[in-house]
């Protein structure tokens, strides 16, 4: 049985993680706002939830010493929490920039770098990045999400050759356009039509998924440094 941190883990993708893994593991899923959310997992997936806000390094700190006191190890980390913004390029204010820099890219390393030193000590571990489809070819009016999402590839490259040795694997999973509330919130039905028009499989991806990508991924010992596309052949 392997204890699995999942952060984000309140939102679609999250949850259907938390939900993927706690069939056999320990899950802890961490929220930032959702407290509601959080405890209704708990109580149907049995899995415990802490508060995070991944853009706090003090946060960040005293959520993962909490879950290393209480379970003593991380076996598989997946840095899922994220937002979106869909804005033209010219509208990008500074703030609209740093916070998608600060969640969706230095969120990843701070709780990397929270959990990183423990499973270097035991000599192993996994680590999955949630980036996106977006990450890989970019999207107009998404240029600062894209950009961080890029940023999560580079990351996940670059720590994959620096940890192989110590026993650990990194790799990223870019989903494509999953059915999911930030989307329907974000895209209008006929944006959402023309999307799913443009992957061959003709349909959104499920969350659940995503999450069958994130296991195989994670628990696969011989996979590291590479970015699973699960976008329906969206490219």
């Amino acid at each position: 049985m392997s204890v699995v941190l999942i952060t984000g883990g309140t939102g679609a993708i999250g949850e259907a993680i938390a939900e993927e893994f706690s069939k056999t593991d320990d899950v802890i899923v961490t929220y930032s706002k959702n407290a509601e959310k959080a405890g209704e997992l708990t109580e149907r997936l049995r899995c415990k939830a802490v508060n995070m806000d991944v853009s706090d390094e003090n946060s960040v700190k005293t959520a993962v010493e909490g879950v290393l006191k209480e379970f003593q190890h991380i076996d598989i980390l997946v840095n899922n929490a994220g937002i979106s913004l869909i804005k033209p390029f010219t509208d990008i204010t500074e703030d609209d920039w740093e916070r998608q820099l600060s969640v969706n890219l230095s969120g990843v390393f701070r709780v990397t770098k929270a959990v990183v030193p423990s499973m270097i000590k035991r000599k192993s571990g996994a680590v999955v990045n949630i980036s996106s489809v977006w990450g890989v070819h970019g999207a107009s009016c998404e240029v600062a999400y894209s950009s961080a999402k890029a940023g999560v590839i580079g990351f996940t490259k670059a720590l994959a050759k620096e940890l192989g040795l110590s026993g650990i694997t990194v790799n990223a999973v870019a989903p494509g356009v999953i059915e999911s509330p930030m989307n329907s919130s974000h895209l209008s039905a006929e944006e959402l039509l023309a999307l799913y028009e443009e992957t061959p499989l003709g349909r959104p991806g499920k969350p659940y998924e995503v999450a069958g990508a994130v296991r195989a991924i994670a628990e696969n010992k011989f996979i590291t440094g590479q970015v699973l596309g699960v976008d329906g052949g969206f490219y």
